[in-house]
C-alpha cells in the first residue's frame, strides 16, 4: 500500500498535519516552514476541494523542489478565484495558460530551463478536470508521449464548475449538471462516456502516475514528494469534491472524498512504467448509497421516484474498480 507511517486514527484527531505528533513524523502543513503557496484571500467557495487540493499539492512540491518551482496553470476555478486582476493569492512564479495548453506552456518553460543549465527548478503543470481530460487532453498527452520534464496535476471535481457546472468527460454516470438534466428513464450523465486520464496516462508508460484525494493528506504529500524525486512526464490526478456543483455541505468536503475512497467509487493507487504497484486499501467498506446521498446532484436516484436499478450500476462500478485494482486486504473486508 501507499507509504503511511502514521494514521491519523492512532492518535486520536483529524487535525491537519497532525500537530500532536513529533515534529520530525508530522506533515508539510503542519510545519511553520510551509510555503502558504496558495495564500489566504483568494475568492473560492466556502469548503472549496480544488482550493484546498491546491494548497497540500503545491506546498508539498515546494517543499521537495527546496522552493525551487514554477507552476504554469490552466483556465478554470482555481486560476480564476486565485488571480482576480490585478491580485494574485500565489507565492511562486505562477503563469496563466489558455484552458488547453497547460502542459504545452509547461513543456516550454521546463524546456528553457534546461536550455540555461537550471536543472534545480523544476516545473508543475496544474488545471482542472474540463482542461484536463477535455480541453486540454492533445497537450496533455504530448507532453506524456514526449517524456517532458513536468508533474501536471489535475484537480479533478468532475465538472465544469466555474461557468455552470456543465458535464466534463470526468462526470460519473447519472449525475446532474446543467447539460445532462436529471429526465427521461436514464437521468443524468448518461453511462459508458468520458474517460479515465489515469489509466490512459499509464498507457503512455511514463515514470510516474498515481491518484489520491484530499482526505489523506499524507498520502497526497507522499505522491507529490515521489514524483518530485523522478524527471520525466508525470501525472497526479487529485479528487477534490466541489460543494456548489455537487450539492453538499460545505463542511462534507473531506467526508465526500474520503466516501470516495471507501465505497470504491475512486480507487487510489500509484503506477510507475504503466504498472500499479501500490494501492491505498479500504478500510471500511460501504455502499454506494453512503456517498451519493448527500448529494443533490444524485438527489433524482432516491425519494418518491427512486431508480434503484441506476444505483446498482453505480455499485456494480465500484465494485468492478475493487477487483480491478485489489481494494480490499485478503479477508474481504
Amino acid at each position: 500500500m501507499s507509504f503511511q507511517p502514521v494514521k491519523f486514527y492512532q492518535t486520536g484527531t483529524f487535525t491537519v498535519g497532525n500537530r500532536l505528533l513529533a515534529p520530525d513524523e508530522r506533515s508539510v502543513q503542519a510545519g511553520q516552514q510551509r510555503s502558504n503557496a496558495i495564500n489566504s484571500g483568494h475568492r473560492a467557495c466556502q469548503g472549496c476541494g480544488e482550493a484546498l487540493g491546491a494548497r497540500y499539492a503545491i506546498d508539498a512540491a515546494m517543499a521537495a523542489s527546496g522552493g525551487k518551482l514554477i507552476a504554469a496553470n490552466a483556465t478554470g476555478c482555481l486560476e480564476v478565484f486565485s488571480t482576480p486582476y490585478p491580485e494574485s493569492s500565489w507565492q511562486l512564479p505562477w503563469i496563466h495558460s489558455l484552458f488547453g495548453n497547460a502542459a504545452a506552456v509547461a513543456t516550454g518553460i521546463a524546456a528553457a530551463l534546461k536550455v540555461k543549465g537550471k536543472q534545480d527548478v523544476r516545473v508543475v503543470a496544474q488545471g482542472g478536470d474540463g482542461g484536463t481530460t477535455d480541453i486540454g487532453f492533445g497537450c496533455l498527452s504530448g507532453m506524456f508521449e514526449r517524456n517532458d520534464d513536468v508533474l501536471y496535476i489535475c484537480y479533478d471535481n468532475q465538472g465544469y464548475m466555474n461557468t455552470g457546472v456543465q458535464r466534463s468527460s470526468a462526470t460519473p454516470p447519472a449525475a446532474r449538471t446543467a447539460t445532462t438534466m436529471p429526465l427521461g428513464p436514464e437521468p443524468g450523465n448518461v453511462f459508458g462516456q468520458g474517460k479515465n486520464v489515469p489509466e490512459i496516462a499509464m498507457a503512455h508508460g511514463i515514470p510516474y502516475v498515481a491518484t489520491a484525494t484530499v482526505a489523506d493528506l499524507r498520502d497526497l504529500e507522499y505522491k507529490v514528494n515521489k514524483a518530485m524525486s523522478l524527471h520525466g512526464a508525470r501525472y497526479l490526478h487529485v479528487f477534490v469534491p466541489c460543494p456548489l456543483g455537487w450539492g453538499t455541505a460545505s463542511h462534507d468536503t473531506i467526508r465526500m472524498a474520503r466516501l470516495a475512497k471507501e465505497t470504491g467509487m475512486f480507487p487510489v493507487f500509484e503506477a510507475e512504467q504503466g504498472e500499479v504497484t501500490s494501492v491505498l486499501k479500504i478500510r471500511h467498506r460501504l455502499p454506494v448509497e453512503e456517498y451519493l446521498k448527500p448529494q443533490r446532484r444524485f438527489a433524482h436516484l432516491f425519494g418518491k421516484n427512486a431508480h434503484p436499478e441506476i444505483i446498482e450500476r453505480l455499485q456494480a462500478i465500484a465494485d468492478r474498480n475493487i477487483r480491478k485494482y485489489g481494494l480490499l486486504d485478503e479477508e474481504g473486508k
